[in-house]
């Protein structure tokens, strides 16, 4: 069994980070590992406790080849329509170029040991902004438990988000109810190459925070 790592509570919920680069391809992740994470994950609070998720797991590396070939469709359509509203608003389209760790996720997304797509029950767009907040309300908690959980036994994973450019086409690939579900991201999992994550550059916790009124 993977042991835990020595990381104080407020050390392992300040260096949960995204991880890309670090990503280490080449070591295999068992599934009881992916699956106790999982477990871990489901003691997140939800509305009502109704528990109307499902996840997604891939192994299999030639289904990992196709989600991310929809992956790098999707970067490219999120690419195409913010060029698109930054011509039309007239603002020039920022040249910089993407970070080399999202370059390189991109380019990788295929070599990843594990794939693990959360789901829950219900449309977004089908619903109002009270039922849209109780719908991610009930998913990006245990999403976040489960991050959580990889962090703690030195695994990563990166938050994304472009494959839902592609989602009906993915949940074809995979058999999810595309009418019945919506999938909250798509998480490249796999052992960090080290485990010395540190804090990430933030605000200070002055600027955002507003007591009593805006």
């Amino acid at each position: 069994m993977t042991e835990l790592l020595d990381l104080t509570l407020d050390e392992l919920l300040t260096t949960t980070r995204t991880v890309r680069k670090r990503l280490d391809f080449d070591r295999s992740v068992p599934r009881e590992l992916i699956q106790t994470c999982i477990n871990i994950a489901l003691q997140a609070p939800n509305g009502s406790n109704r528990q109307r998720w499902n996840w997604i797991v891939i192994d299999d590396c030639q289904t990992i080849n196709q989600i991310a070939e929809y992956y790098r469709a999707g970067y490219e359509i999120e690419r195409e329509m913010m060029a698109e509203e930054a011509g039309t608003e007239g603002i020039k389209v920022n040249s910089k170029p993407l970070s080399d760790s999202v370059q390189y996720l991109i380019r990788e997304m295929q070599n990843v040991p594990v794939m693990v797509i959360p789901t829950i029950a219900g449309r977004a767009e089908d619903w109002d902004v009270m039922r849209q907040a109780s719908l991610w309300g009930s998913v990006l908690p245990p999403t976040w438990n489960f991050m959580l959980a990889l962090r703690a036994r030195g695994l990563g994973s990166a938050w994304t988000t472009v494959h839902l450019r592609k989602e009906q086409e993915v949940a074809e690939l995979l058999g999810i109810p595309y009418t019945q579900c919506t999938q909250a991201g798509l998480f490249p999992v796999a052992y960090t190459k080290g485990t010395d994550f540190k804090t990430g550059p933030r605000c200070e916790v002055e600027e955002v925070i507003h007591w009593n009124q805006w």
